[in-house]
């Protein structure tokens, strides 16, 4: 029933691997396109429901916090360009154990995110299609449509990864325009005194600033900037534009969104306003307030984008998931059918079909971009803890290690990130969290049963326990912490604010101190080394899949 995959099926598997095929401008586009997706399209809207004209500085801390965890992974990214690198890091920093955990939550988290952007799609369709959805919720038909956008995102990614750049590089562009002619043109009809309205340039405080930044799509709208970690196996020049395609991605991203929310909040008429900032709410915002400026021209344009941004971003996120799939494969934490790479596409084609799977069932359970973006955002911020104890843990595991882009200020860098990380999962709301934190305490069960199902898998399958205790903690911490925590972030009030975000802020930087010190010298790492020493030589032969002594588990 089950088999262990022998040497000489890694090594034909080594020849027929991923293929390096993409260069800068790719990998730049991958992350832009992934940022820009339905988050410009809503979530100005959402942020100034929850704080207001100081929804603008949502944008700024939301690209401050994500700039920390950014520069960590460019760090990794650079001196491990592998595929599916967010679910790899974990694996040779702590173990299958640890690896196991966050490469669940990234497959969950990044193909629930492929849902979000097709039902994206269809939410602004329904403004001039009205069966699409009936009081608010999106009906049959609806359903449909939603279905055959994602079917396209597979489509755009099946036949090669060099045909999914460039025509990703193109909507890219398109995207990139739309945005640049929206804030060109509403900020002719800006209107200073909106950011007053109300007596008050923050009517919700700090908290509704965070709640912004964490559940109202800020960070949501940030998360595709480690796209270029996901496809750093497939990398021309994997060491020099990782990292860069990072830091552009981001920084591009933030002054582009801060624009977007300075723009919406400024543009918003009298009539909007007059129930307040948390009661306003458009079916499609940029597109019915260009038409309430008299703007007709531009709506047409915003529907057409509107198909396109999020059309784009859910084909990227298609591509990543699928390299998540492979990942957690070649790491021994998945089924063996999964983790083969089609020898001709250079595509993981098994894996592709069951991000399709996945991504369909997430369209089941939430109407609507608003109720699913949250539980979204908790999932994937939730993913990037690790990042920060791996690339300091591997300054101690691995110190030799070749770097292309060795960060000075790491610890401290890492810290803030990890803190950040974890304010960003607390300002979610225990409503968000308790879901999060669940699913993946549960799925443990999965990781009982590959363990049974594979004695290679059982090989110091203590030490890589210990290793990751810390993790477990972390999570019974983040659910007590958000269920006891200040009312004004779904809590009960149990810790008053702000103490409440002084535990969190004392609890992460213990946490982390714990991670950094479980981590250990794992075989992966041991073998990645040696592979890095053999490309110094023959750079053309190193291959994802020979990086690693792992050993996937056959499908059932």
């Amino acid at each position: 029933m089950f088999s262990e995959i022998t040497q000489e099926e890694r090594s034909r598997a080594t020849k027929k691997g991923l293929k390096r095929e993409l260069n800068l401008l790719d990998m730049t586009m991958v992350g832009l396109g992934a940022i820009i997706g339905s988050g410009w399209l809503f979530a100005s809207q959402k942020a100034a429901n929850l704080a207001g004209p100081a929804a603008i500085l949502a944008w700024i801390i939301g690209g401050g916090a994500i700039t920390f965890i950014a520069l960590v992974y460019a760090e990794m990214g650079a001196m491990l360009p592998v595929a599916g690198g967010l679910v790899r890091y974990p694996q040779y920093s702590h173990g299958n154990f640890v690896g196991y955990i966050m490469g669940f939550s990234c497959i969950t988290a990044y193909s629930t995110v492929i849902a979000i952007e097709a039902e994206a799609v269809v939410q602004y369709m329904s403004a001039y299609i009205p069966l699409l959805y009936v009081h608010q919720n999106m009906t049959l038909l609806g359903w449909l449509v939603t279905l055959l956008f994602i079917f396209l995102f597979f489509l755009l990614n099946y036949f090669s990864v060099r045909i999914f750049a460039r025509v990703n590089n193109i909507i890219t562009i398109l995207k990139f325009i739309t945005p640049l002619l929206v804030i060109l043109v509403f900020f002719t009809r800006f209107n200073p005194a909106n950011l007053h309205f109300g007596g008050s340039f923050a009517p919700f405080g700090l908290p509704g600033i965070f709640s912004a930044v964490s559940s109202g799509g800020v960070v949501f709208a940030f998360l595709g900037f480690r796209m270029a970690v996901d496809l750093g196996g497939e990398a021309k020049n994997p060491g020099r534009d990782v990292p860069l395609a990072i830091v552009i991605a981001v920084v591009i991203s933030v002054a582009l969104y801060a624009l977007l929310q300075t723009c919406f909040v400024g543009t918003l008429t009298p009539a909007a306003l007059a129930k307040g900032w948390g009661n306003f709410g458009f079916k499609a915002p940029f597109a019915d307030l260009a038409l309430l400026l008299g703007f007709t021209w531009l709506a047409p344009v915003l529907f057409a984008d509107a198909l396109i941004s999020p059309a784009g971003t859910g084909s990227i996120y298609t591509a990543s998931t699928s390299r998540l799939i492979l990942a957690q494969a070649h790491n021994g934490l998945w089924w063996n059918v999964f983790s083969g790479v089609d020898h001709k596409s250079g595509v993981p084609r098994a894996a592709l079909w069951l991000t399709l799977v996945l991504s369909i069932v997430w369209t089941a359970p939430f109407p609507t971009w608003n109720q699913l973006v949250g539980v979204v955002s908790g999932a994937v911020v939730f993913t990037y803890m690790v990042g920060p104890v791996s690339a300091l843990a591997f300054r101690r595991t691995s110190p030799d290690m070749h770097r292309p882009l060795p960060l000075k200020g790491l610890p401290l860098i890492a810290l803030m990130a990890f803190i950040v990380g974890t304010l960003l999962i607390y300002w979610n709301g225990w409503h968000t969290d308790w879901v999060v934190v669940t699913v993946d305490l549960c799925s443990l069960a999965l990781y009982a049963y590959f363990m049974l199902a594979h004695r290679n898998l059982r090989k110091d399958l203590g030490k890589n326990i210990r290793a990751g205790i810390w993790l477990v903690v972390y999570m019974l911490f983040l659910l007590i912490v958000s269920y006891a925590g200040s009312s004004r972030f779904g809590g009960h009030d149990l810790i008053s604010y702000p103490l409440d975000l002084l535990v969190v802020v004392i609890g992460a930087i213990g946490f982390f101190c714990w991670g950094c010190a479980s981590a250990f010298v794992t075989p992966d790492i041991e073998a990645a080394i040696l592979a890095q020493e053999k490309s110094e030589e023959l750079p053309a032969e190193r291959s994802y899949e020979g990086e690693g002594p792992v050993q996937p588990v056959s499908g059932l």
